[in-house]
């Protein structure tokens, strides 16, 4: 049996894989269901890649004794053209600000330029794994080692969710995440595909290596029968993963193997002939695809009569697949005129190239995080990173799955430290955030936060070309605002704000004049509007019905702008109760504030709610001097504390110039020291706060107090301070002083 007479369907599924690529990337059944949606996108598109590495494997590792340097070189000359093709559209996109050396070394690696091209580095690392290992070691040793490389890929893929809270196991995938920023790489995911196409070729081809089976022709109906079985467990994976929320990406499951090599063996019993020029199509319909879609979305903006048809997620897709397949067959009749045939090599085979929605990611923060006892400051915020990523998840599953959260991190993100927080959110695919001011705004900027940031404040005229300067968003308070940012003269992206009862900005609902004529403004992008619900915080008949009031009179607005033409791009309602109690007016975007934090506003509110959040932030602060207080001796400022018995003191390197209320003075707070409740003394100062360690013997200079978090078996929690304070944890969280060090915890 001549092997080559099959090959045309690996070219047929080349061009197919080609097409599911691109529904990845634009999602065609949104608009009609998440779950079918979730089905295509997430279950059967996830054959494409692993079938690229199987083919590859075939044609290019199988039988080689050496490294397969003229597919390499072949591989780098395409993935050099991709950068350059991309390189404006990234900048566009903002996606290289803020890039460190190493940043950059990262990406041109591992993941890859443009969230698509991580294929590139992929297969080449792949390559060189596979290689050696075919190389050096049997065939059925090296599916072994590259089947435990794709386990542990795993679970920092979709069964994340198994092992995140186990500390040292998780403290390890972290360091993976810094180098590769996911396990669907070339050294955890290609391999084993690699590997199972050479095998799977070699059994074909008839070809022993070490022991293999011969695949018998006229067998197709049970590797149809193994694919039909495996597809249904692979779909049953992917939902329950989903269900549990374990994912962190979903390109790795248990099951994909099993289908690949059925899906692989079934191709190889059909007989089609060879259909090289696919080959070159196909390459180019994933390298083009995403330029495409650019132009797609960009082409709906200026002509009015495709917004509607480009609200539809099909005719998305397919707009996309037309044009990214016209541009390829272009490239495909130009390299036909340039050589004189394009033969079907393997190395042809191989350019293939699938990606997944990767945003550039940041390298590793420059705050490492330390231990308690590793810290050197006076006093010290703790973040805690997975408190943080758990948040995420657990806000983000009870938003409908096209609504995406919008962190807001105003007031230096409620005091947890808005650079840390936002590169910590970046680093895990969150590119939307809300700040009050310009210059919170510049900061994240120039600390290199990539994606959106929204102004939710007012920006006085003479800071309106910083706007400009740093990509910022504005919102439009009223009308007369929308008019002085206008005559800036040049464009300029907002959010249109709507006041539909909050009563502090934004345009009323019932201008519905001065509304029209702030979306035909020349020089405003209006890229989004949004109102503010005030009442989402309680469940009161009354409270609900003035909520869903509000709803009524944004989305009034929306329809009367849409009866003029204007489709608004993106709205949001919610804020953090709103998403805990009306998830089901959300939006495009939820601002999540005090929520994301892991805290409420009152410690009653946190029983209301069944979602669990875990704090992100800890206080803490270091034992300054311990002295002796004799009976009738008084201490601090004013002496408002006198010494009724034998008085053991510690003086704390914290006080109000830091955040910490000065009504919490006079017994009104505590700390915590070796786990046990030490009460505040006299008045806080501005740099230091008295407490009581008469029955804590064992405190000494250096000791480290905890103001807020956990210390052994016991905890002080932002709602305690809060309470004792007279205030809500918003306030206590985000007058934390500047001098504060942040901390990331591992």
């Amino acid at each position: 049996m001549d092997a080559k007479k099959n090959f045309g369907s690996l070219d047929g599924m080349k061009l197919l894989a080609a097409f599911l690529v691109v529904a990845i990337h634009t999602s065609p059944l949104e608009s009609f269901s998440g779950n079918w949606d979730f089905f295509l996108t997430r279950v059967i598109a996830r054959l494409a890649v692993p079938f690229f590495f199987m083919v590859t494997g075939q044609f290019v590792l199988s039988g080689q004794e050496k490294f397969p340097r003229p597919y390499i070189k072949k591989i780098l000359v395409l993935y050099g053209i991709s950068i350059l093709f991309y390189v404006p559209v990234g900048i566009y996109a903002g996606h290289y600000q803020g890039l460190t050396v190493l940043a950059c070394i990262k990406m041109l690696l591992f993941e890859g330029t443009f969230y698509h091209l991580w294929y590139f580095p992929a297969l080449i690392l792949g390559i060189g794994v596979a290689g050696l290992l075919l190389r050096y070691c049997s065939g059925s040793m090296a599916l072994v080692f590259t089947g435990i490389l794709y386990v542990l890929g795993l679970f920092g893929d979709s069964y994340w969710g198994f092992i995140e809270n186990i500390p040292v196991v998780s403290f390890v995938y972290e360091g993976i995440f810094n180098v590769f920023g996911y396990t669907r790489n070339g050294l955890f995911f290609a391999p084993l595909f690699l590997v199972l196409g050479v095998l799977l070729g070699e059994e074909y081809s008839g070809k022993q290596r070490r022991g293999q089976v011969q695949v018998q022709e006229g067998s197709g109906i049970r590797p149809g029968l193994g694919l039909a079985m495996g597809a249904a467990a692979l779909t049953a994976e992917a939902f329950l993963l989903k269900y549990f929320e374990l994912q962190r990406h979903d390109s790795m499951y248990l099951a994909l193997p099993v289908c690949m090599v059925f899906l692989y063996r079934l191709l190889l019993e059909l007989k089609v002939r060879p259909l090289p020029g696919l080959r070159l199509v196909s390459t180019w319909i994933y390298i083009l695809h995403p330029g495409v879609l650019v132009a797609v979305r960009a082409l709906g903006k200026a002509v009015p009569a495709m917004k509607d048809l480009l609200k539809n997620s099909l005719a998305v897709y397919l707009l996309v697949c037309v044009g990214s397949g016209a541009a390829a067959l272009l490239i495909g009749w130009l390299n036909g005129r340039i050589r004189r045939s394009v033969r079907g090599s393997g190395d042809e085979r191989e350019s293939e190239s699938k990606g997944e929605r990767v945003r550039g990611r940041e390298s590793k923060s420059e705050n490492k995080g330390e231990s308690e006892s590793d810290s050197k400051s006076r006093a010290w915020i703790e973040i805690d990173r997975a408190a943080l990523v758990h948040n995420v998840s657990k806000l983000q599953a009870l938003l409908p799955g096209d609504c995406r959260l919008m962190p807001a991190l105003k007031a230096d993100a409620y005091g947890h430290g808005a650079v840390l927080v936002a590169k910590e959110l970046n680093r895990i695919g969150i590119y939307d955030f809300c700040v009050a001011c310009v210059s919170e705004g510049i900061a994240l900027r120039k600390a290199g936060i990539r994606g959106e940031i929204l102004i939710l404040g007012y920006t006085h005229p003479s800071r309106i070309p910083l706007l400009h300067q740093w990509r910022l968003t504005q919102t439009v308070v009223d009308y007369e605002y929308a008019a002085i940012l206008n005559q800036f003269g040049r464009p300029l992206k907002v959010h249109i704000k709507i006041d539909t009862g909050m009563h502090r900005l934004g345009e009323r609902s019932e201008h519905r004049e001065q509304l029209l004529q702030m979306i035909e403004m020349e020089h405003l992008k209006v890229e989004g509007a949004f109102t503010h619900l005030c009442t989402d915080d309680r469940n009161t008949e009354m409270d609900q019905a003035y909520t869903m009031k509000q709803a009524d009179a944004f989305y009034e607005v929306l329809e009367e702008w849409e009866r003029h033409g204007f489709v608004c791009p993106k709205i949001h309602l919610l804020a953090s109760y709103g998403v805990l109690n009306y998830p089901e007016l959300a939006g495009d975007f939820a601002r999540v504030g005090i929520a994301l934090y892991g805290v409420r506003s009152a410690r009653t509110d946190y029983d209301r709610f069944s979602t669990r959040l875990r704090p992100v932030l800890s206080l803490k602060a270091r034992v300054a001097s311990v002295r002796e207080l004799s009976v009738g001796e008084g201490a601090g400022y004013g002496l408002s504390f006198v010494a009724r018995r034998p008085t053991r003191i510690a003086a704390l390197a914290i006080g109000y110039g830091d955040g910490l209320p000065r009504s919490l003075g006079d017994g009104a707070g505590a700390v915590l020291l070796q786990g046990r409740r030490a009460v505040i003394l006299g008045r806080i100062c501005m740099d230091q706060t008295l407490v009581d360690v008469t029955e804590i013997p064992q405190v000494r200079a250096g000791d480290i107090a905890v103001l807020i978090g956990r210390a052994g078996d016991a905890e002080l929690t932002a709602y305690e301070m809060a309470e004792a304070a007279g205030t809500i944890t918003n306030e206590i969280l985000s007058r934390m002083g500047s001098r504060l060090e942040r901390i990331l915890l591992q």
